[in-house]
């Protein structure tokens, strides 16, 4: 366990924002992260996973505990289920990657979603119809008021959309250190409705997709749509998909006929954020070095050495320019540091 101070951050976050830690560590053990939750080193504790859903706008002037913990292990099976246990620190392309070499069903549709598993129970990810919270049963963490885990059930974490019990009422409060997933083994409910899945599996020929090529079409349609980290700083969707109700809803659609929508109860419509932000002029455009993407309109870029501040005002440019367009504000889905 090293100590390292003044670490750049650029190389770990995906926005490759160039941003220093005061202290910086790499934990591989709980062990060693109570010991060093325990260590007084900086009286401020700040977390970094894979670094996938973050903007960094300056230094941060606190121990940076960067969770490197690795290990999958079955918890228990039969012939039909199989639950696992993730260590956060796991890379969630590696693990979706496993599971489909193992043929365990679930999370084949949250393909090439960047970060670590650790932080996926955060954020609630989601892609193509599937929400982690549709395979999750539990997760543990660390208190980082008294150090002690903690087990976190479905239903504790209050899931929502891109959200839970973590980014809300216990934000910064606790560490997820591993997860378990309930996956299927045979029978699988594989979820190929989604427009642009049923699309490709149809031009494909594939009418009962294996596991594998679901994976594999879904990650044809990012990789189509959504430029590639290590080439491009970028942490995917920038900001959520909003939420209107039935009222907002039938105002919107009277203006706007031509607009795609995912209606998600009796009560409640979805809109695109990408098209929203498309139709408002700023897909693909760019200031100094911050930018739209040019093929997907959700994704904020760093063309080079932009700043977080910069990707800041960028995106305040294109929330103004969308509720004044549509009466519709539309929220960053990644965390601003």
């Amino acid at each position: 366990m090293h100590i390292e101070e003044h670490k750049s951050l650029k190389t770990y976050n995906t926005f490759a924002i160039d941003c220093r830690a005061r202290y910086f560590v790499s934990i591989q053990s709980i062990s060693d992260l109570k010991k060093v939750l325990k260590s007084k080193i900086h009286s401020e504790i700040f977390i970094l996973g894979g670094g996938s859903n973050l903007l960094l706008t300056q230094d941060i002037d606190a121990l940076v505990i960067h969770i490197n913990i690795k290990g999958i292990e079955i918890i228990s099976e039969n012939k039909n289920t199989v639950s696992l246990k993730v260590m956060a620190g796991e890379n969630w392309q590696e693990f979706v990657e496993y599971c489909i070499d193992h043929n365990y069903g679930g999370v084949e549709n949250l393909s090439l979603i960047p970060g670590n598993v650790g932080t996926a129970p955060i954020q609630n990810i989601g892609a193509y119809g599937v929400e982690l919270e549709d395979i999750f049963n539990s997760c543990n963490a660390i208190s980082l008021n008294n150090h002690t885990e903690k087990k976190f059930t479905r239903e504790a974490c209050k899931f929502g959309y891109r959200s839970s019990i973590f980014k809300n009422e216990e934000k910064g409060a606790f560490i997820i250190t591993s997860v378990i997933f309930n996956l299927t083994k045979t029978n699988h409910n594989k979820n190929i409705g989604y427009g642009a899945i049923k699309e490709e599996l149809n031009n494909l020929q594939i009418e009962n997709p294996t596991l594998k090529e679901i994976s594999e079409v879904v990650i044809k349609i990012r990789k189509s749509k959504l430029p590639d980290p290590k080439k491009l700083g970028n942490s995917g969707s920038f900001f959520k998909n909003p939420i209107i109700n039935d009222l907002e809803f039938k105002k919107f659609n009277k203006n706007y006929p031509e607009a795609p929508y995912y209606k998600i109860s009796n009560s409640e419509y979805k809109i695109p954020a990408g098209w929203l932000i498309e139709q408002s002029g700023f897909k693909g455009k760019r200031i100094g070095n911050a930018g739209v993407h040019k093929k997907q309109a959700l994704v904020l870029v760093n063309y080079g050495n932009t700043t977080g501040k910069e990707i800041v005002s960028l995106s305040k440019k294109i929330q103004a320019k969308v509720k004044e367009e549509f009466g519709i504000f539309i929220k960053p889905e990644v965390n601003i540091i």
